[in-house]
Parts: C-alpha cells; sequence; structure tokens
C-alpha cells in the first residue's frame, strides 16, 4: 500500500514565500589519451578558453546568493532490506515528537538486532537511474536534444561535498562525470583517503555511527498514527527517497536524497515541506561548544536539507554513553542567521556561488557526449580543483541497460545529441 500522503507540487503560497524569503535572507549576507594524462594548468578567470582548474577560495565566491528555485519534488522511491529498488514510498515513515529529555538509549539493539548495509559496495547512481526509466514520462523536455530535459543528475550528498567545499579541511573528494544525451551525470569515486578511513574505523566509531539509526528508529512510526517500534531491528539497507527538480542558477538539475520521515498530519503542506532531517550530536555544555556546533556540524546540517527544501531539522543531544538527554529543532532558513554572530563563520552564499560556479566549469570541460569517457575531477583541502580524463576504465559508472534505453529515448527525436 502507497502510505505516501498528501502528495503534490509544493507551490503553496507560504512555502514558496518561505522559501524566497531564505533565499533573500542569504543573498544579503582535467586529455587522457590512453592512459596519458594532461597536467592542470592555471588560467585566469577572464580567459576564453576552459580552464583547467578551478580554484577554492572563499573570497572568490563572496558575492550575491545566486537564484536557486524553489525544489519540486517529482517523484519518490524506497529501498528494502535486501537494497532492492521499489518505485513508491513503502519505506516512507512518520515522525512522532519524543519529550523534551527523553533519554533514549543508542546502544540498544547494536549487538543483537542491527543489520549493517555493505557500504564496501558502490551502487553508483544506479537507484536514481533505476527511477528514471520508470519514469520517464514525466521527464518531458521541449529541449529535443535533451530527452531528460536537465542538465545535471546526481545524488544530493554529492552536492552537499560540493557545497561545503570552500571551508572542508580535512578531507577531499573525487567526482566521476559523463555526458549522455545532453544530460552530464555526477558520480562519487572513493578517495584513497576515505577508503583508509572506512577500512580503519574503531569500533567506537562503528557503534556511534548505529546511534544515528537507531535514533531514528525512536523517533519514527511505520503508519502515520503509530508508535515507535524500539525494539525492532536496524536495517540501514532500507531507505525512502525522494527525487526532486530545481534550477541553481543557469543549471538545471534532477538528485535525489534519502529522507528520514515526514510530519505525521495529514495537513501538512506537500513535500518536501513537510519532511524532516534527523540527527544526533554530542550534548553541549560550554559556550565553545555551541559555537563548534556553529561552525562546522550546522554547516553540513543546512546544505543537507536547504538542497531538497527540507524545512526542518531534529536533533537529539546525547552523552557519552549514548543517552539522548535533550532535543533541539532548528529551522533551515533561520540557520543562516543563527550563525550570524559567529567571528568569520561560514556563509551560505560562498557555498551556493561555489557550487554553481563547479557546475558551470564541469559544463565548460565536459563537452564529449560518450557515456565511456569518464572526466575525473578531484580536489583536495588548500588546492584547486583538477580533472583528468580517462575511456573505457574503471572509472566508467553508467550501465549498460541505462545507456540502451536512454539512447533509444533520444533517437525517437530523430536529432543528434548536444555537442
Amino acid at each position: 500500500m502507497d502510505r505516501h500522503h498528501n502528495r503534490g507540487q509544493p507551490n503553496s503560497d507560504g512555502h514558496q514565500n518561505r522559501f524566497s524569503q531564505e533565499r533573500s535572507s542569504l543573498k544579503r549576507g582535467r586529455e587522457h589519451d590512453r592512459g596519458n594524462e594532461i597536467h592542470a594548468r592555471r588560467v585566469r578567470p577572464n580567459e576564453s578558453v576552459s580552464p583547467q582548474t578551478l580554484r577554492v577560495l572563499r573570497q572568490l565566491y563572496d558575492r550575491d546568493f545566486p537564484i536557486y528555485k524553489q525544489p519540486v519534488e517529482v517523484g519518490f522511491f524506497s529501498l528494502d532490506s535486501k537494497r532492492n529498488f521499489w518505485n513508491d514510498a513503502r519505506l516512507l515513515r512518520y515522525y512522532v515528537e519524543p519529550e523534551k529529555c527523553p533519554n533514549f538509549n543508542l546502544r540498544d539493539g547494536y549487538r543483537d538486532r542491527f543489520v549493517k548495509r555493505d557500504d564496501g559496495i558502490k551502487e553508483k547512481l544506479d537507484h536514481i537511474l533505476r527511477w528514471i526509466l520508470a519514469n520517464s514520462h514525466k521527464m518531458q523536455s521541449k529541449d529535443a536534444t535533451c530527452p531528460l530535459g536537465v542538465d545535471f543528475v546526481t545524488w544530493r550528498g554529492h552536492l552537499t561535498k560540493l557545497l561545503t567545499t570552500p571551508y572542508e579541511t580535512q578531507e577531499g573528494w573525487s567526482l566521476a562525470v559523463s555526458k549522455l544525451a545532453g544530460t552530464l551525470y555526477i558520480s562519487e569515486v572513493e578517495t584513497e583517503y576515505a577508503r583508509r578511513n572506512r577500512d580503519n574505523r574503531t569500533e567506537r566509531h562503528e557503534e556511534m555511527m548505529y546511534w544515528g539509526y537507531k535514533f531514528e528508529q525512536y523517533t519514527c512510526a511505520d503508519e502515520p498514527q503509530a508508535s515507535p517500534d524500539s525494539g525492532g531491528v536496524v536495517n540501514t539497507n532500507e531507505a525512502f527517497c525522494t527525487v526532486v527538480q530545481t534550477r541553481l542558477a543557469e543549471h538545471k538539475l534532477l538528485f535525489s536524497g534519502e529522507v528520514d520521515c515526514r510530519e505525521a498530519n495529514p495537513q501538512a503542506p506537500p513535500a518536501p515541506a513537510c519532511y524532516i532531517e534527523l540527527k544526533t550530536s554530542a550534548e553541549i555544555h560550554t559556550p565553545k561548544q555551541r559555537s563548534n556546533l556553529h561552525r562546522y556540524k550546522l554547516l553540513k546540517w543546512w546544505a543537507q536539507s536547504f538542497l531538497p527544501g527540507v524545512p526542518k531539522i531534529v536533533a537529539g543531544f546525547r552523552d557519552n554513553d549514548g543517552l539522548v538527554v535533550h532535543m533541539e529543532t532548528f529551522k533551515t532558513s533561520q540557520i543562516s542567521q543563527l550563525i550570524k554572530t559567529e567571528y568569520n563563520c561560514w556563509k551560505p552564499t560562498v557555498c551556493m556561488n561555489f557550487c554553481s560556479d563547479f557546475l558551470s566549469f564541469v559544463r565548460k570541460t565536459v563537452t564529449e557526449d560518450d557515456p565511456r569517457l569518464v572526466y575525473l575531477f578531484s580536489w583536495d583541502p588548500h588546492k584547486d580543483v583538477t580533472f583528468t580524463i580517462h575511456r573505457d576504465s574503471e572509472y566508467t559508472f553508467l550501465p549498460d541497460w541505462f545507456v540502451k534505453e536512454i539512447t533509444r529515448l533520444r533517437c525517437e527525436t530523430h536529432v543528434p545529441p548536444r555537442a
């Protein structure tokens, strides 16, 4: 049974106004030839040729907030306990507000009621691609040269990494990009740094990762009027994902991201305005700890929720033993104001402008329409973004079943692909 109530186009005046107000307030404030790489060269921003690097200096992006249209949910899908794709909302959950000091034991069930997803298996964009094929009738384009009618397809998490890049000092990233039928697909490639971290996690780290999922179990129910089942199994294979469409500056985006839950009230606004992001964090005792929350965690929380238009973040603050001792709600639209008192803090406008400029850099660089050709964009803290080009390599990520179907759709338009 489809339990996804109140679906629709999120164009209510109230939500549109809230999104516009937030945007207004924010406004204020590498050729690879048979294995040989071309080394990046630096160019001036105003050169007409496509640059080989993109600089990542905060001051370059501290300008007016770019246009970001209100995200519209165009679909959703579920991933079950075996990680199977379902083109429906069967895994959507409903938020049940807990007490202010709930004393949830986040360690409960870690040893005996926990099925952990194998994060060594890289799914790339496969689930989003399955959604696209299952919903191609929704992707009608007036531009016959681009059957999907969007410039980019990716995961929300990849965009989140781009937004936070100007302020990231620890971990870099690698993003593979291929062009097919006029649309650019962005898929993350695990860096060596990330792989080492994954292989060397301590038992304590593994358990603390579980805590976030356990918190969701305490605060979510399977039905609108039901109660959470905190004694059940936590299975991190399961997920409900929204698919949204929006535009950042001149870039038309289609991306998907996991949603923790939605408001249980049937009168809640349509998605994505009814969605809620759930987080856990260490309890705060001092002003310095509160400042660190604002300067570091809220950056990622804001980016993750702002992109798909999720308006509310509910955080459970826990002690070192995994007991949730305090609940706090953050409105995504007010986070930018909350951090203004912090000296030399992150700026939403820098985040969004860097993301927009990176997408422009990708569009100027990835010109050949060929799914077997991968442009690998890489960045490390305190360095520029560079790229390498790879044909028929380990980085190829668009599967044959998807390429075949999109090629068929493109042929039906009787026009060649865009250059």
